[in-house]
């Protein structure tokens, strides 16, 4: 009798959880906007001068970019119009003006036969990785082409886990628009800020009004001091840390002289080829990646380069990301009683990194501070770099997109693709 009481108070003082309780109804947003915002310095971040500049080991003034993508439910009034206005620190005038891309023709198929000018691929692709003057046992990863056409070998590319949220688009919003665009090519100013009060208005998506403050504010530009040899031959890497950074990456390619071997390198403890990694990644995402010893710490400055991997890769070139943090949010607030479903009207994401390319050869590097840079710009904004989410518009970057294509089309010769 006694227990029966007992079970029956407990019963009272902790009712099951009902439906509601369990799950609260969310309605996704009408607009969705996304801000992703780049820091880029080095080669690469001004063009044919950034290039020849980091070439002369001497860095050029870091490029602020940004890319605007308004994505939305509901269908224009009319011609689909909107624009972003802006706080008077980005020094761009009032309204950045979202255009809506024309409907491009659909691409043609892709034969399976290799294409017009493309070889039967041969020689190896070296994989090596972390820091440290000395390779590791188990190092490098072999990949050898010829092998794997014969059917000898199969392409056991290394490869990391890497979640990265998709946002706006053409093809996944009822109407869409976005900055840069051909109607509005325009940099952003050396001094320019996104600190302040910021509005998005539009005949096809609710007025979305929020401010931005110094934390998701343009990253500073990464700053290497001069590269270094050790005694064994390797690079040493030092770079200024970053104080929003919540994650860093390094990664190298090179090809060996007299080969045809191309040689990856990348700071991560655990073996991949790095390509998903130079992207905007999510904080909770880059935290995962410091525990599984992927992406180096905000505390990390430095990463040496093994001399063996120098030696095999003549003279490589770096890629450095620092990832930066999210502003993400939501109109209305989410409501407190699990009872009321949470009608979202809009939500917007504003994600930042802070990227750079550097030769490896002693004495390049020691790039100037945020307070050196230039004013000049060139005449063209240019899209935040987004690899694994190319854009259209980007510009080239020159001997490293060369060496990016040669990949490009031996695996195009291995996958018939």
């Amino acid at each position: 009798m006694r227990v029966a009481v007992v079970f029956a108070m407990l019963a009272l003082a902790f009712p099951p959880p009902t439906s509601a309780q369990q799950q609260q109804v969310v309605r996704p947003p009408i607009a969705v906007y996304w801000m992703s915002i780049d820091t880029a310095s080095g080669m690469g971040a001004g063009g044919a001068a950034g290039m020849m500049a980091s070439m002369m080991g001497r860095g050029e003034a870091a490029q602020r970019m940004m890319h605007l993508q308004l994505g939305s439910s509901q269908a224009a009034s009319g011609e689909p119009k909107a624009g972003h206005d802006i706080p008077p620190g980005l020094n761009m005038g009032q309204t950045l003006p979202l255009v809506s891309p024309k409907k491009a023709p659909e691409a043609p198929g892709r034969a399976t036969d290799l294409p017009e000018g493309v070889e039967k691929p041969k020689g190896r692709m070296k994989i090596y990785w972390g820091c440290g003057s000395d390779v590791r046992s188990e190092q490098p990863i072999v990949i050898d082409f010829a092998k794997i056409v014969a059917g000898q070998q199969t392409a056991n590319i290394p490869a990391v886990r890497v979640s990265v949220p998709t946002g706006p688009a053409p093809g996944r919003s009822r109407t869409y628009g976005d900055w840069p665009n051909p109607e509005d090519t325009k940099s952003v100013p050396a001094n320019g800020s996104l600190r302040g009060d910021h509005a998005v208005k539009g005949n096809y998506s609710p007025e979305i009004r929020f401010p931005i403050g110094e934390r998701h504010d343009f990253m500073a530009p990464v700053s290497f001091a001069q590269l270094q040899k050790t005694a064994n031959g390797g690079m040493s890497v030092q770079w200024k840390p970053i104080p929003t950074a919540t994650g860093y990456f390094a990664f190298a390619m090179g090809a060996t002289q007299g080969a045809e071997d191309i040689v990856l390198w990348s700071s991560s403890e655990v073996a991949n080829t790095g390509g998903a990694l130079f992207n905007y990644i999510p904080p909770g995402e880059v935290a995962r990646l410091i525990r599984e010893k992927v992406v180096m710490a905000p505390q990390a400055t430095e990463c040496t380069v093994p001399g063996q991997v120098i030696k095999e890769m003549g003279t490589p070139f770096l890629r450095f990301i620092a990832y930066g943090d999210e502003l993400n949010l939501v109109h209305p607030a989410r409501p407190e009683d699990p009872t009321q479903p949470w009608e979202q009207i809009w939500a917007v994401k504003v994600r930042l990194k802070s990227t750079a390319g550097l030769m490896l050869a002693e004495g390049m590097g020691g790039e100037r501070g945020e307070g050196e840079a230039r004013e000049e710009r060139s005449p063209r904004q240019v899209r935040p770099e987004a690899p694994s989410q190319p854009q259209p518009g980007q510009k080239s970057g020159g001997a490293v997109d060369d060496a990016v294509k040669e990949g490009v089309k031996i695996f195009r010769g291995i996958f018939g693709k």
